[in-house]
Protein backbone atom coordinates (compact mmCIF):
# COMPACT_ATOMS: atom_id res chain seq x y z
CA UNK A 1 0.00 0.00 0.00
CA UNK A 2 1.73 3.20 -1.08
CA UNK A 3 2.80 5.42 1.78
CA UNK A 4 2.89 9.21 1.75
CA UNK A 5 6.30 10.68 0.96
CA UNK A 6 7.79 13.55 2.92
CA UNK A 7 9.02 16.61 1.05
CA UNK A 8 12.68 17.24 1.88
CA UNK A 9 14.72 20.32 0.94
CA UNK A 10 15.77 19.57 -2.62
CA UNK A 11 17.18 21.04 -5.76
CA UNK A 12 14.97 18.98 -8.01
CA UNK A 13 11.24 18.25 -8.44
CA UNK A 14 9.72 15.24 -10.18
CA UNK A 15 6.92 16.67 -12.28
CA UNK A 16 5.14 13.34 -12.48
CA UNK A 17 4.94 13.06 -8.71
CA UNK A 18 4.34 16.52 -7.21
CA UNK A 19 3.62 15.07 -3.76
CA UNK A 20 7.30 14.43 -3.06
CA UNK A 21 10.74 15.79 -3.83
CA UNK A 22 14.19 14.22 -4.07
CA UNK A 23 17.66 15.23 -3.03
CA UNK A 24 20.00 15.39 -6.01
CA UNK A 25 23.47 14.05 -5.19
CA UNK A 26 26.51 15.56 -6.94
CA UNK A 27 29.86 13.86 -7.36
CA UNK A 28 31.75 16.80 -5.87
CA UNK A 29 29.47 17.08 -2.86
CA UNK A 30 29.20 14.64 0.04
CA UNK A 31 26.00 12.66 0.00
CA UNK A 32 23.52 13.31 2.75
CA UNK A 33 23.78 10.76 5.51
CA UNK A 34 21.14 8.07 5.32
CA UNK A 35 20.37 6.82 8.80
CA UNK A 36 19.63 3.21 9.65
CA UNK A 37 15.97 4.11 10.06
CA UNK A 38 15.70 5.60 6.58
CA UNK A 39 15.37 3.69 3.34
CA UNK A 40 17.42 4.62 0.29
CA UNK A 41 15.68 4.33 -3.07
CA UNK A 42 17.05 5.47 -6.43
CA UNK A 43 14.68 6.30 -9.25
CA UNK A 44 15.25 5.79 -12.99
CA UNK A 45 16.99 9.17 -13.26
CA UNK A 46 19.56 8.22 -10.63
CA UNK A 47 18.04 10.47 -7.99
CA UNK A 48 18.14 9.21 -4.41
CA UNK A 49 14.77 9.54 -2.72
CA UNK A 50 14.62 9.82 1.05
CA UNK A 51 11.66 8.94 3.22
CA UNK A 52 10.83 9.56 6.82
CA UNK A 53 11.03 6.36 8.90
CA UNK A 54 7.33 6.31 9.69
CA UNK A 55 6.46 6.87 6.07
CA UNK A 56 8.40 4.10 4.39
CA UNK A 57 6.64 1.86 1.92
CA UNK A 58 4.83 -0.85 3.82
CA UNK A 59 4.30 -4.17 2.12
CA UNK A 60 0.80 -5.49 2.52
CA UNK A 61 0.77 -9.21 3.07
CA UNK A 62 -0.93 -11.59 0.68
CA UNK A 63 -4.04 -11.97 2.85
CA UNK A 64 -4.74 -8.25 2.75
CA UNK A 65 -4.32 -8.30 -1.00
CA UNK A 66 -6.71 -11.24 -1.35
CA UNK A 67 -9.40 -9.80 0.89
CA UNK A 68 -9.26 -6.47 -0.92
CA UNK A 69 -10.09 -8.39 -4.08
CA UNK A 70 -13.19 -10.14 -2.72
CA UNK A 71 -16.17 -9.60 -5.02
CA UNK A 72 -18.69 -12.36 -4.37
CA UNK A 73 -21.88 -11.73 -2.45
CA UNK A 74 -21.98 -13.42 0.95
CA UNK A 75 -23.59 -16.86 0.92
CA UNK A 76 -25.12 -17.17 4.37
CA UNK A 77 -26.59 -20.54 5.22
CA UNK A 78 -26.42 -23.23 7.91
CA UNK A 79 -23.99 -25.06 5.62
CA UNK A 80 -21.59 -22.11 5.75
CA UNK A 81 -21.70 -22.14 9.52
CA UNK A 82 -21.11 -25.90 9.56
CA UNK A 83 -17.90 -25.53 7.58
CA UNK A 84 -16.74 -22.54 9.64
CA UNK A 85 -17.02 -24.75 12.71
CA UNK A 86 -15.28 -27.64 10.96
CA UNK A 87 -12.21 -25.63 9.93
CA UNK A 88 -12.06 -23.54 13.12
CA UNK A 89 -12.00 -26.68 15.25
CA UNK A 90 -8.94 -27.94 13.38
CA UNK A 91 -6.30 -25.21 13.85
CA UNK A 92 -3.40 -27.62 13.23
CA UNK A 93 -4.81 -28.57 9.86
CA UNK A 94 -5.39 -24.92 9.00
CA UNK A 95 -1.82 -24.08 9.97
CA UNK A 96 -0.37 -26.81 7.76
CA UNK A 97 -2.57 -25.80 4.85
CA UNK A 98 -1.53 -22.15 5.20
CA UNK A 99 2.13 -23.21 5.34
CA UNK A 100 1.76 -25.14 2.07
CA UNK A 101 -0.05 -22.26 0.40
CA UNK A 102 2.88 -19.90 0.97
CA UNK A 103 4.68 -21.31 -2.05
CA UNK A 104 1.83 -20.76 -4.49
CA UNK A 105 -0.49 -17.97 -3.35
CA UNK A 106 1.36 -14.97 -4.74
CA UNK A 107 1.46 -16.50 -8.21
CA UNK A 108 -2.22 -17.47 -8.09
CA UNK A 109 -3.32 -14.05 -6.84
CA UNK A 110 -1.36 -12.38 -9.64
CA UNK A 111 -3.09 -14.55 -12.25
CA UNK A 112 -6.54 -14.00 -10.72
CA UNK A 113 -6.05 -10.24 -10.71
CA UNK A 114 -4.82 -10.19 -14.31
CA UNK A 115 -8.19 -11.60 -15.34
CA UNK A 116 -10.23 -9.34 -13.02
CA UNK A 117 -11.64 -12.42 -11.32
CA UNK A 118 -12.92 -12.39 -7.72
CA UNK A 119 -10.19 -12.68 -5.10
CA UNK A 120 -12.10 -15.59 -3.57
CA UNK A 121 -10.93 -17.77 -6.48
CA UNK A 122 -7.39 -17.72 -5.03
CA UNK A 123 -8.74 -19.60 -1.99
CA UNK A 124 -10.31 -22.37 -4.05
CA UNK A 125 -7.32 -24.77 -3.74
CA UNK A 126 -7.87 -24.70 0.01
CA UNK A 127 -11.17 -26.49 -0.32
CA UNK A 128 -10.10 -28.55 -3.32
CA UNK A 129 -6.82 -29.98 -2.07
CA UNK A 130 -5.67 -28.18 1.06
CA UNK A 131 -2.95 -26.76 -1.23
CA UNK A 132 -1.35 -30.20 -1.41
CA UNK A 133 0.21 -30.44 -4.92
CA UNK A 134 0.33 -34.24 -4.68
CA UNK A 135 -3.35 -34.59 -3.75
CA UNK A 136 -5.09 -37.41 -5.61
CA UNK A 137 -8.77 -38.06 -4.91
CA UNK A 138 -10.60 -41.38 -5.03
CA UNK A 139 -12.12 -40.22 -8.33
CA UNK A 140 -8.57 -39.63 -9.71
CA UNK A 141 -8.69 -35.83 -9.57
CA UNK A 142 -5.14 -34.51 -9.12
CA UNK A 143 -3.17 -31.43 -8.09
CA UNK A 144 -4.03 -28.33 -6.10
CA UNK A 145 -6.90 -27.59 -8.52
CA UNK A 146 -8.08 -31.23 -8.60
CA UNK A 147 -8.46 -31.72 -12.34
CA UNK A 148 -10.11 -34.93 -13.53
CA UNK A 149 -8.09 -36.74 -16.24
CA UNK A 150 -10.42 -35.93 -19.16
CA UNK A 151 -10.97 -32.31 -18.13
CA UNK A 152 -7.23 -31.87 -17.66
CA UNK A 153 -6.50 -33.14 -21.17
CA UNK A 154 -9.19 -30.85 -22.58
CA UNK A 155 -7.34 -27.88 -21.09
CA UNK A 156 -3.93 -29.00 -22.31
CA UNK A 157 -2.65 -30.71 -19.15
CA UNK A 158 -0.69 -33.66 -20.54
CA UNK A 159 -0.62 -36.88 -18.51
CA UNK A 160 1.84 -39.68 -19.23
CA UNK A 161 4.23 -42.08 -17.55
CA UNK A 162 6.82 -39.37 -17.02
CA UNK A 163 4.68 -36.50 -15.80
CA UNK A 164 1.15 -35.46 -14.84
CA UNK A 165 0.73 -31.78 -15.64
CA UNK A 166 -2.50 -31.59 -13.66
CA UNK A 167 -0.03 -31.23 -10.77
CA UNK A 168 2.03 -28.57 -12.54
CA UNK A 169 1.40 -25.50 -10.41
CA UNK A 170 1.56 -22.84 -13.12
CA UNK A 171 -0.02 -24.83 -15.96
CA UNK A 172 -2.87 -26.12 -13.80
CA UNK A 173 -3.55 -22.62 -12.45
CA UNK A 174 -3.86 -21.22 -15.97
CA UNK A 175 -6.13 -24.13 -16.94
CA UNK A 176 -8.32 -23.78 -13.85
CA UNK A 177 -8.82 -20.05 -14.40
CA UNK A 178 -9.57 -20.65 -18.08
CA UNK A 179 -12.17 -23.21 -17.11
CA UNK A 180 -13.75 -21.02 -14.44
CA UNK A 181 -13.99 -18.07 -16.81
CA UNK A 182 -15.62 -20.28 -19.42
CA UNK A 183 -18.15 -21.53 -16.85
CA UNK A 184 -18.89 -18.00 -15.65
CA UNK A 185 -19.57 -16.94 -19.22
CA UNK A 186 -21.79 -19.98 -19.70
CA UNK A 187 -23.90 -19.65 -16.53
CA UNK A 188 -23.73 -15.93 -15.83
CA UNK A 189 -22.98 -16.18 -12.10
CA UNK A 190 -20.00 -17.24 -10.04
CA UNK A 191 -21.88 -19.54 -7.68
CA UNK A 192 -23.20 -21.57 -10.64
CA UNK A 193 -19.75 -21.50 -12.25
CA UNK A 194 -18.22 -22.86 -9.05
CA UNK A 195 -20.88 -25.56 -8.83
CA UNK A 196 -20.12 -26.56 -12.42
CA UNK A 197 -16.39 -26.62 -11.67
CA UNK A 198 -17.13 -29.13 -8.92
CA UNK A 199 -19.86 -31.24 -10.52
CA UNK A 200 -19.46 -30.64 -14.24
CA UNK A 201 -21.27 -28.20 -16.51
CA UNK A 202 -23.69 -30.88 -17.75
CA UNK A 203 -24.83 -31.72 -14.23
CA UNK A 204 -25.58 -28.10 -13.40
CA UNK A 205 -27.30 -27.47 -16.72
CA UNK A 206 -29.60 -30.47 -16.27
CA UNK A 207 -30.49 -29.38 -12.74
CA UNK A 208 -31.39 -25.92 -14.03
CA UNK A 209 -33.51 -27.34 -16.86
CA UNK A 210 -35.38 -29.56 -14.40
CA UNK A 211 -36.20 -26.59 -12.15
CA UNK A 212 -37.16 -24.46 -15.10
CA UNK A 213 -39.60 -27.13 -16.31
CA UNK A 214 -41.22 -27.18 -12.87
CA UNK A 215 -41.40 -23.40 -12.60
CA UNK A 216 -38.78 -23.32 -9.84
CA UNK A 217 -35.90 -20.87 -9.39
CA UNK A 218 -32.69 -21.84 -11.19
CA UNK A 219 -30.17 -20.18 -8.88
CA UNK A 220 -27.53 -22.24 -7.08
CA UNK A 221 -29.32 -22.38 -3.73
CA UNK A 222 -32.46 -23.90 -5.27
CA UNK A 223 -30.89 -26.56 -7.48
CA UNK A 224 -31.09 -30.26 -6.65
CA UNK A 225 -27.39 -31.06 -6.64
CA UNK A 226 -25.25 -33.68 -4.92
CA UNK A 227 -24.34 -33.14 -1.30
CA UNK A 228 -20.73 -32.34 -2.21
CA UNK A 229 -21.77 -29.68 -4.74
CA UNK A 230 -24.38 -28.15 -2.43
CA UNK A 231 -21.60 -27.75 0.15
CA UNK A 232 -19.06 -26.36 -2.32
CA UNK A 233 -19.96 -22.66 -2.30
CA UNK A 234 -20.73 -22.62 1.46
CA UNK A 235 -17.31 -24.17 2.06
CA UNK A 236 -15.60 -21.42 0.03
CA UNK A 237 -17.65 -18.81 1.90
CA UNK A 238 -16.55 -20.35 5.20
CA UNK A 239 -12.91 -20.17 4.16
CA UNK A 240 -13.42 -16.57 3.05
CA UNK A 241 -14.84 -15.71 6.47
CA UNK A 242 -12.00 -17.42 8.32
CA UNK A 243 -9.32 -15.64 6.29
CA UNK A 244 -11.09 -12.28 6.62
CA UNK A 245 -11.45 -12.42 10.41
CA UNK A 246 -9.48 -15.32 11.92
CA UNK A 247 -9.60 -13.95 15.47
CA UNK A 248 -13.37 -14.26 15.47
CA UNK A 249 -12.92 -18.01 15.10
CA UNK A 250 -10.03 -18.32 17.52
CA UNK A 251 -7.48 -18.85 14.73
CA UNK A 252 -4.11 -17.31 13.99
CA UNK A 253 -3.27 -16.95 10.31
CA UNK A 254 0.44 -16.41 9.66
CA UNK A 255 1.35 -13.47 7.48
CA UNK A 256 2.65 -14.33 4.01
CA UNK A 257 4.80 -11.73 2.22
CA UNK A 258 3.22 -10.16 -0.82
CA UNK A 259 6.11 -11.09 -3.08
CA UNK A 260 6.97 -13.86 -5.55
CA UNK A 261 8.06 -17.10 -3.92
CA UNK A 262 9.33 -18.86 -7.02
CA UNK A 263 10.69 -18.09 -10.46
CA UNK A 264 11.03 -20.10 -13.68
CA UNK A 265 14.49 -21.35 -14.64
CA UNK A 266 15.61 -23.18 -17.78
CA UNK A 267 16.96 -26.67 -17.04
CA UNK A 268 18.70 -29.23 -19.29
CA UNK A 269 16.77 -31.73 -21.38
CA UNK A 270 17.40 -34.43 -18.78
CA UNK A 271 18.39 -34.11 -15.12
CA UNK A 272 17.78 -36.02 -11.90
CA UNK A 273 15.35 -34.27 -9.59
CA UNK A 274 17.67 -34.88 -6.62
CA UNK A 275 20.60 -33.36 -8.50
CA UNK A 276 18.52 -30.35 -9.58
CA UNK A 277 17.62 -29.76 -5.93
CA UNK A 278 21.27 -30.13 -4.88
CA UNK A 279 22.45 -27.68 -7.53
CA UNK A 280 19.86 -25.19 -6.31
CA UNK A 281 20.89 -25.70 -2.69
CA UNK A 282 17.39 -26.65 -1.57
CA UNK A 283 15.93 -29.82 -0.03
CA UNK A 284 14.59 -32.37 -2.50
CA UNK A 285 11.17 -32.09 -0.82
CA UNK A 286 11.13 -28.37 -1.63
CA UNK A 287 12.01 -29.03 -5.28
CA UNK A 288 9.21 -31.59 -5.58
CA UNK A 289 6.73 -29.23 -3.91
CA UNK A 290 7.42 -26.67 -6.64
CA UNK A 291 7.68 -29.24 -9.44
CA UNK A 292 5.19 -31.91 -8.37
CA UNK A 293 4.21 -32.97 -11.88
CA UNK A 294 7.19 -35.29 -12.35
CA UNK A 295 6.31 -38.93 -11.74
CA UNK A 296 9.89 -40.21 -11.96
CA UNK A 297 13.17 -39.26 -10.26
CA UNK A 298 14.50 -37.91 -13.55
CA UNK A 299 13.08 -35.02 -15.57
CA UNK A 300 13.11 -35.58 -19.30
CA UNK A 301 11.92 -33.51 -22.24
CA UNK A 302 11.49 -34.18 -25.93
CA UNK A 303 14.69 -34.21 -27.96
CA UNK A 304 16.17 -30.76 -28.39
CA UNK A 305 13.96 -29.16 -25.74
CA UNK A 306 14.85 -27.80 -22.33
CA UNK A 307 12.64 -27.66 -19.26
CA UNK A 308 11.33 -24.78 -17.28
CA UNK A 309 11.48 -25.67 -13.62
CA UNK A 310 10.31 -23.65 -10.64
CA UNK A 311 12.79 -22.66 -7.95
CA UNK A 312 12.61 -20.32 -4.97
CA UNK A 313 13.63 -16.85 -6.13
CA UNK A 314 16.79 -16.85 -4.06
CA UNK A 315 17.84 -20.29 -5.37
CA UNK A 316 17.67 -19.55 -9.10
CA UNK A 317 21.10 -17.96 -9.48
CA UNK A 318 22.66 -20.62 -7.24
CA UNK A 319 21.25 -23.33 -9.52
CA UNK A 320 22.47 -21.71 -12.74
CA UNK A 321 25.91 -21.03 -11.30
CA UNK A 322 26.35 -24.58 -9.99
CA UNK A 323 24.95 -26.10 -13.19
CA UNK A 324 27.42 -24.17 -15.37
CA UNK A 325 30.39 -25.62 -13.46
CA UNK A 326 28.99 -29.12 -12.91
CA UNK A 327 31.01 -31.71 -14.84
CA UNK A 328 29.43 -34.99 -13.69
CA UNK A 329 26.55 -36.79 -15.45
CA UNK A 330 23.19 -35.06 -14.99
CA UNK A 331 21.27 -38.34 -15.05
CA UNK A 332 21.91 -41.50 -13.02
CA UNK A 333 18.93 -43.46 -14.41
CA UNK A 334 18.33 -45.33 -17.62
CA UNK A 335 15.35 -47.06 -19.22
CA UNK A 336 15.13 -50.83 -19.36
CA UNK A 337 12.72 -52.81 -21.51
CA UNK A 338 11.40 -55.37 -19.05
CA UNK A 339 9.59 -58.43 -20.37
CA UNK A 340 6.35 -60.00 -19.25
CA UNK A 341 6.95 -62.50 -16.46
CA UNK A 342 10.28 -61.02 -15.27
CA UNK A 343 10.59 -61.10 -11.50
CA UNK A 344 10.59 -57.64 -9.92
CA UNK A 345 13.15 -58.55 -7.28
CA UNK A 346 15.48 -60.05 -9.89
CA UNK A 347 15.44 -56.84 -11.96
CA UNK A 348 16.12 -54.79 -8.83
CA UNK A 349 18.99 -57.06 -7.83
CA UNK A 350 20.47 -56.92 -11.33
CA UNK A 351 20.73 -53.13 -11.22
CA UNK A 352 21.75 -52.76 -7.58
CA UNK A 353 18.57 -51.17 -6.28
CA UNK A 354 16.25 -52.29 -3.50
CA UNK A 355 13.01 -53.93 -4.54
CA UNK A 356 11.00 -51.34 -2.60
CA UNK A 357 12.71 -48.40 -4.31
CA UNK A 358 12.42 -50.08 -7.72
CA UNK A 359 8.65 -50.48 -7.19
CA UNK A 360 8.29 -46.90 -5.98
CA UNK A 361 10.28 -45.35 -8.84
CA UNK A 362 8.22 -47.24 -11.42
CA UNK A 363 4.83 -47.21 -9.66
CA UNK A 364 4.65 -50.99 -9.79
CA UNK A 365 1.92 -53.01 -8.08
CA UNK A 366 2.67 -55.62 -5.43
CA UNK A 367 2.80 -58.62 -7.79
CA UNK A 368 6.06 -60.56 -7.87
CA UNK A 369 6.35 -60.61 -11.66
CA UNK A 370 5.51 -58.13 -14.41
CA UNK A 371 2.15 -58.74 -16.07
CA UNK A 372 3.23 -57.23 -19.40
CA UNK A 373 6.16 -55.92 -21.37
CA UNK A 374 6.95 -52.46 -20.09
CA UNK A 375 9.55 -49.73 -19.86
CA UNK A 376 11.06 -49.24 -16.40
CA UNK A 377 13.68 -47.00 -14.86
CA UNK A 378 16.82 -48.52 -13.35
CA UNK A 379 20.11 -47.03 -12.12
CA UNK A 380 22.39 -46.16 -15.01
CA UNK A 381 25.35 -47.90 -13.44
CA UNK A 382 25.62 -50.42 -10.62
CA UNK A 383 27.30 -48.95 -7.54
CA UNK A 384 28.04 -50.54 -4.21
CA UNK A 385 25.31 -50.05 -1.67
CA UNK A 386 27.98 -49.32 0.98
CA UNK A 387 30.11 -46.80 -0.92
CA UNK A 388 28.72 -43.64 -2.54
CA UNK A 389 29.43 -43.13 -6.23
CA UNK A 390 31.46 -40.19 -7.50
CA UNK A 391 28.19 -38.52 -8.42
CA UNK A 392 26.81 -39.07 -4.92
CA UNK A 393 29.97 -37.58 -3.42
CA UNK A 394 29.60 -34.56 -5.67
CA UNK A 395 26.00 -34.11 -4.52
CA UNK A 396 27.05 -34.34 -0.89
CA UNK A 397 29.68 -31.65 -1.43
CA UNK A 398 27.11 -29.41 -3.12
CA UNK A 399 24.68 -29.81 -0.25
CA UNK A 400 27.37 -29.14 2.34
CA UNK A 401 28.53 -26.04 0.48
CA UNK A 402 25.04 -24.68 -0.11
CA UNK A 403 23.63 -21.65 1.60
CA UNK A 404 21.25 -23.81 3.60
CA UNK A 405 22.84 -24.47 7.01
CA UNK A 406 21.12 -27.23 8.93
CA UNK A 407 19.36 -26.17 12.10
CA UNK A 408 20.46 -27.74 15.34
CA UNK A 409 17.17 -28.80 16.86
CA UNK A 410 18.37 -28.27 20.42
CA UNK A 411 19.69 -24.72 20.23
CA UNK A 412 19.07 -21.45 18.43
CA UNK A 413 21.57 -20.29 15.82
CA UNK A 414 22.49 -16.97 14.24
CA UNK A 415 21.92 -16.18 10.57
CA UNK A 416 23.44 -13.25 8.67
CA UNK A 417 21.09 -11.88 6.01
CA UNK A 418 22.46 -12.04 2.47
CA UNK A 419 21.45 -9.99 -0.56
CA UNK A 420 17.90 -10.58 -1.82
CA UNK A 421 16.98 -12.87 1.09
CA UNK A 422 13.42 -12.67 2.36
CA UNK A 423 12.16 -13.44 5.83
CA UNK A 424 10.02 -16.25 4.55
CA UNK A 425 12.89 -17.84 2.61
CA UNK A 426 14.99 -17.85 5.78
CA UNK A 427 12.13 -19.34 7.77
CA UNK A 428 11.66 -22.09 5.19
CA UNK A 429 15.40 -22.81 5.18
CA UNK A 430 15.50 -23.48 8.89
CA UNK A 431 12.11 -25.15 9.20
CA UNK A 432 10.55 -22.47 11.40
CA UNK A 433 7.82 -19.91 10.80
CA UNK A 434 8.06 -16.24 9.90
CA UNK A 435 6.19 -15.42 13.09
CA UNK A 436 8.73 -17.31 15.21
CA UNK A 437 11.64 -15.42 13.69
CA UNK A 438 9.87 -12.07 14.08
CA UNK A 439 9.09 -12.81 17.73
CA UNK A 440 12.63 -14.01 18.49
CA UNK A 441 14.12 -10.86 16.96
CA UNK A 442 11.36 -8.41 17.98
CA UNK A 443 10.79 -7.45 14.34
CA UNK A 444 7.86 -5.16 13.56
CA UNK A 445 7.78 -5.95 9.84
CA UNK A 446 9.35 -8.27 7.29
CA UNK A 447 11.98 -5.84 6.02
CA UNK A 448 15.58 -7.08 6.24
CA UNK A 449 18.96 -5.47 5.69
CA UNK A 450 22.05 -7.06 4.20
CA UNK A 451 24.33 -8.13 7.06
CA UNK A 452 21.55 -8.07 9.64
CA UNK A 453 21.98 -10.92 12.14
CA UNK A 454 18.88 -12.91 13.04
CA UNK A 455 18.46 -15.34 15.89
CA UNK A 456 16.78 -18.48 14.54
CA UNK A 457 14.67 -20.16 17.22
CA UNK A 458 15.26 -23.82 17.94
CA UNK A 459 12.89 -26.51 16.65
CA UNK A 460 11.89 -26.83 13.01
CA UNK A 461 8.55 -27.90 11.65
CA UNK A 462 9.69 -30.01 8.67
CA UNK A 463 9.31 -33.36 10.39
CA UNK A 464 5.95 -32.34 11.82
CA UNK A 465 4.69 -31.42 8.35
CA UNK A 466 5.83 -34.76 6.96
CA UNK A 467 4.10 -36.66 9.75
CA UNK A 468 0.89 -34.74 9.14
CA UNK A 469 0.71 -35.27 5.37
CA UNK A 470 -1.40 -38.42 5.47
CA UNK A 471 -3.61 -36.99 8.21
CA UNK A 472 -4.33 -33.92 6.08
CA UNK A 473 -5.41 -36.08 3.16
CA UNK A 474 -7.93 -37.79 5.42
CA UNK A 475 -9.21 -34.44 6.69
CA UNK A 476 -9.70 -33.16 3.14
CA UNK A 477 -11.72 -36.24 2.32
CA UNK A 478 -13.86 -35.72 5.42
CA UNK A 479 -14.39 -32.06 4.54
CA UNK A 480 -15.85 -33.07 1.18
CA UNK A 481 -18.78 -34.81 2.87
Amino acid sequence: MPAKLLLISATFFLAAAPSFAATELHVDEPAATITDTQEQVTNAAGIVLEFEPLMQFEEEDIWQRITEGFQLAAFDSPLTQKHETWYASRPDYMQRMIARSERYLHFIVEEVEKRNMPGEIALLPMIESGFNPQALSRSRAAGIWQFMPVTGKHFGLEQNWWADHRKNVTAATHAALDYLQKLHLMFGSWDLALAAYNAGEGTVRRAMEKNRAQGLPTDYANLALSEETRNYVPKLQAMKNLISDPERYGLTIESIPNEPYFTKVSAPQQIDTELAASLAGIPHEEFIALNPEHNRPVITAKAGNNHEILLPVEAADIFLSNLSSYEQPLVTWQTYHAKRGEKVDKIAQKFGISTAEFRSVNSLPGSKALAENRLVLVPAKHTSQDQPSALDKNRIELLNASHHTELNAKQAIRHEVAANETLYAIALRYGVTVKQIMQSNQLKNSRLKIGQVLVIPAGGRTSIQKQAANKDQTLIALANH
